[in-house]
């Protein structure tokens, strides 16, 4: 066990030292268990006028098309950041292609999405706005919109020196997106020494995990993600991927079907599974790792069979649920009062897809 605690000690170093190392932290950072500090991009230190006005924003079903959807819709607080759902839907009820992740402790990911197009949060920020299965509004018509709301003109002067623009909403969003954060799970407290904190099955998975299971391979780390890409096989039927995954940003072929791997922290909270909410149950997803992934020609040679009982299955899940942490939860902030005068002129070209 004390091997183990130097590991995991010696990881959250590396990543807030090296990893970040052209980072900085908040003026007054909080430690955030063993993920350690949470990583702040020079270029974007926190402060708390900015967090607050990326509150409001993630709040804001304004910056969806028809003013139904909001960041926290699909991100929803009360289920732990994400959206219990395969695929979340938009605006007029359209439907995603790819499961919600958590932001939940998202600022320790690099890079974001499924398919690892954005780097950090700031480009992770603003992508779904303009998506038009998700919140279907051009930037340039956020831009407008905002900018025509006194209230957040008159914070983004005070805060950015400028009025809204991309780059500044998206500042703001990460901001926020950056205080939502847990590192207090039973897992943690154990490895502080509360030997009382995990179960008798979490710990046998705990050897599990980093031994016959082989988890720890991809799911590394305090983050227990290695931030890279494996091809599982999830959605690959009659001869094709239904979605390429990272392959579509790199044109590698080596990428073909490939995904980022999801952090397991607080995953018992966050299913269903998978970058297409295919598996409903983390005992779902541990059969799918025994029996050797989906057979398809780019299936990573890490994902081989496993040879698990069935309590070896139920101490596994036993350990992935010890790595839940307490919620987050805050209160959804006052927002600045709506449009001036120029409300038709902005909501004109959307009323449309309201009508039946």
């Amino acid at each position: 066990m004390k091997k183990v605690i130097v590991i995991v000690t010696l990881f959250a170093i590396a990543v807030t030292s090296v990893s970040w190392a052209n980072s900085r932290t908040a003026s007054k950072p909080e430690v955030n268990g063993l993920l350690g500090l949470i990583p702040i991009p020079a270029n974007n230190p926190q402060t708390p006028a900015k967090i607050s006005l990326g509150k409001q924003l993630f709040f804001d079903t304004r910056l969806s098309s028809n003013d139904t959807v909001s960041c926290a819709t699909c991100h929803n607080p009360a289920e732990y950041w994400a959206d219990r759902t395969p695929v979340s839907a938009g605006v007029v009820h359209r439907l995603g292609k790819r499961n919600t992740p958590t932001i939940l402790n998202a600022g320790y990911s690099v890079p974001q999405f499924w398919d690892g197009r954005a780097v950090y949060l700031e480009k992770q920020a603003v992508g779904p706005v303009a998506n038009p299965l998700e919140m279907d509004l051009p930037m340039p018509d956020l831009i407008a919109r905002l900018n025509a709301i006194p209230g957040y003109r008159s914070q983004f002067i005070s805060v950015f020196g400028t009025e809204a623009n991309e780059n500044n909403i998206a500042m703001a969003i990460a901001s926020f997106e950056r205080t939502i954060v847990n590192g207090n799970s039973p897992y943690d407290e154990y490895l502080r020494g509360n030997k009382k904190a995990m179960s008798k099955s979490a710990l046998r998975g705990m050897k599990l995990f980093s031994g016959k299971g082989g988890c720890s391979d991809c799911h590394s780390g305090p983050y227990f993600s290695d931030s890279d890409y494996h091809n599982l096989g999830i959605g690959y039927k009659n001869g094709h991927y239904l979605d390429v995954g990272r392959y579509d940003v790199t044109k590698n072929p080596k990428d073909m079907g490939a995904f980022k791997t999801p952090t397991l922290r607080n995953a018992a909270m966050t299913p269903p599974y998978m970058h297409d909410g295919s598996e409903k149950t983390l005992m779902d997803v541990i059969n799918l790792y025994v029996r050797g992934g989906i057979p398809n020609p780019h299936l990573d040679p890490k994902i081989k069979p496993l040879h698990l009982t069935n309590a070896e299955k139920t101490d596994l899940v036993a350990f992935i649920k010890s790595l839940t942490g307490k919620p987050v939860l805050v209160s959804p902030p006052q927002l600045p009062k709506s449009y001036t005068g120029q409300e038709d002129r902005f909501m004109t070209r959307y009323n449309s897809i309201l009508q039946p």
